[in-house]
């Protein structure tokens, strides 16, 4: 049996915490900023954990 590898492009883009959640950053902040108020761009800076719903499809994909 071959060697289970993660998916590369989710690890890239979340970082695991100690408690075993995953941190995200969010979406619609990479192009068209123009369009956007300051406050909606300042407030999609921020990270954000990823949803409980989401968790169990996530760690599927990010086992080795």
């Amino acid at each position: 049996m071959p060697k289970m590898k993660s998916k590369k492009s989710l690890a890239k883009r979340v970082i695991a915490k100690k408690n075993g959640t995953l941190k995200r950053g969010k979406a619609y902040r990479s192009h068209r900023a123009t369009g956007k108020t300051t406050k909606q761009k300042r407030h999609l800076e921020k990270s954000t954990i990823v949803h409980v719903t989401d968790m169990k499809r996530f760690k599927g994909l990010l086992q080795k």
